[in-house]
């Protein structure tokens, strides 16, 4: 300020100094220290590559050659009605320095020219690079900062920012803007923008761009997820084909082998056959020298002898004999008959007064045809071996499976069981149990209560059954919240179950306290 000051009373060139001094200033202010980051030192002549931010989203950064109208970058001077430039007054009673410090400088001599379908524009920037100038731009609004410059302008009209370019070099931005709607502009900017229409314009363009960048996120999003479907299908097509090709080689091998074993049979067929034609024929060879050997010795007897051959005869005769005795010796096969098997009388241990013969020669008649009712014509038990087609063999397997806690497998067996044989009550009996450990306990009950309908008529034999199948079926109903009179009914079969004296109190305890709640 002193300087100015001092400039200001130099007489009468002082208006002169001060103009040309504002000139070096408007120029020189521009210039970046040495060693900042818009210095030029350092630095290769015309540097070029990306903008850190391009236009909006922006359209891509073009190489830097010279926009199609050769003479427009750099404030081109053919073009005045298309250029806009600002200068300072040479007369005033004081200079301004600009800005304040920290305030970015507008950047207003720019040059502009236009087509009917496109604008090309051009911004000065003294040191401008890539890496430091940020380029913002939506249809109606353009902004470019590279400190300590700023350089914005609102449209005439829409632009399409997608297809717009941007080259940066040589100390100069120059934009290619394509327009949305072909016509001529009257200005490069809208004319009677007020502040608060900047802000919003601003504030819109900014929403607008932020809202594409969302957009743009969330599309590459939904890209990289097909990506990641279309590999995973990929990779789940080239499993399928590889488990094909190894079932392919299975079977493969399956018919190999196949063909190998029928082949290996056939030789064993054909040895066999040839075997049994070989012992044939040395049969029939042995039967030869054997009737050879008759001829031999009886052709060697003299036949002047009477008495020997009369001796001989009744030799001959005699093993004609024998033979034919031998001949008859064979038993003759069989007559069909039926033979009478009669079986001691059971005693039951019950007095006569209380006698329930009648029950159980009943129960032991349903015992009876039960083990002999099989349902082994079913399909799919073909692969069985034979073992596994017998229930109680399937019983005891799955008895061994519920005691190592696997009631899933038990489940399975009794299932099996159950196919084959559908008469016998423990299957049913024990297969509940395996569903109140699993907490099955609407089957636990079904089961239950089909062993409750096989377990008839009720007798000794079959009262341990009975109360385990009344314990078994109370206790799912309890698991339920039913309190019903199974136990009760156990109780009754065996009165001296202490475990089942103790869970009927309990029950009747729950049953008296819900009486009184209600």
């Amino acid at each position: 300020q002193k300087l100015f000051s001092c400039l200001s009373g130099c007489g009468p060139k002082s208006s002169e100094i001060r103009s040309d001094f504002r000139e070096v200033l408007r120029t020189g202010l521009s210039r970046t220290p040495p060693g900042c980051p818009g210095s030029q030192e350092g630095r290769a002549p015309g540097s070029q590559g990306r903008a850190r931010a391009t236009l909006g989203t922006l359209g891509a950064l073009a190489p830097p050659d010279p926009p199609d109208p050769e003479g427009l970058a750099r404030g081109n001077p053919g073009f005045p009605s298309n250029r806009a430039s600002v200068r300072v007054p040479t007369c005033r009673s004081s200079l301004s320095l600009g800005p304040p410090p920290g305030m970015p400088l507008q950047v207003s001599d720019y040059s502009w020219q236009q087509t009917e379908t496109a604008v090309f524009l051009s911004v000065p920037l003294r040191g401008v690079c890539v890496r430091d100038a940020d380029v913002f731009c939506t249809e109606n609004y353009l902004k470019v900062n590279f400190a300590p410059f700023l350089f914005e302008v609102f449209l005439y009209a829409p632009i399409d920012d997608e297809s717009s370019k941007a080259k940066i070099g040589d100390d100069t931005i120059v934009f290619t803007l394509r327009k949305k709607e072909a016509a001529l502009w009257e200005a490069l900017s809208v004319s009677g923008v007020d502040k608060e229409m900047m802000q919003r314009i601003r504030e819109k363009s900014i929403l607008k761009a932020q809202e594409r960048a969302k957009e743009a996120t969330e599309a590459k999003a939904a890209a990289r997820r097909e990506d990641q479907k279309y590999a995973l299908n990929v990779m789940m097509k080239i499993e399928d084909e590889e488990r094909e090709k190894i079932e392919r080689m299975k079977e493969n091998e399956r018919v190999k082998a196949t063909k190998e074993l029928e082949a290996w049979k056939k030789h064993q067929r054909k040895a066999e056959e040839q075997k049994r034609i070989q012992r044939e024929d040395k049969l029939h060879q042995q039967e030869k020298q054997i009737e050879e050997e008759k001829k031999l010795k009886h052709k060697s007897f003299p036949r002047n002898s009477t008495s020997k051959n009369l001796a001989t005869k009744g030799r001959n005769s005699e093993n004609i004999f024998s033979e034919k005795l031998k001949e008859d010796s064979i038993p003759a096969p069989r007559s069909i008959g039926s033979i009478q098997v009669n079986f001691t009388p059971r005693v039951f241990p019950t007095a006569l007064r209380e006698s329930r013969v009648a029950e159980e020669e009943e129960w032991l008649h349903k015992q009876a045809e039960a083990r002999r009712t099989m349902n082994t014509d079913i399909p799919e038990l073909s692969d069985l071996k034979e073992e596994e087609k017998n229930p109680e063999w399937l019983k005891d397997k799955g008895n061994k499976l519920f005691a190592t806690e696997n009631y899933l497998a038990a489940i399975n067996a009794y299932n099996l069981a159950i196919r084959l044989n559908t008469k016998i009550p423990l299957l049913y009996l024990n297969r509940a149990a395996c569903h109140l450990k699993l907490k099955n306990l609407h089957k636990a009950i079904e089961d239950s209560s089909k062993a409750l309908e096989l377990l008839t008529p009720p007798v000794s034999d079959n009262a341990n059954a009975r109360m385990k199948a009344y314990v078994r079926r109370g206790t799912a109903f309890c698991q339920l919240e039913l309190y019903v009179e199974d136990y009760e009914a156990a109780l009754k079969i065996d009165p001296s179950n202490k475990i089942v004296q103790n869970d009927a109190e309990k029950i009747r305890n729950i049953i008296q306290g819900t009486e009184v709640k209600s």
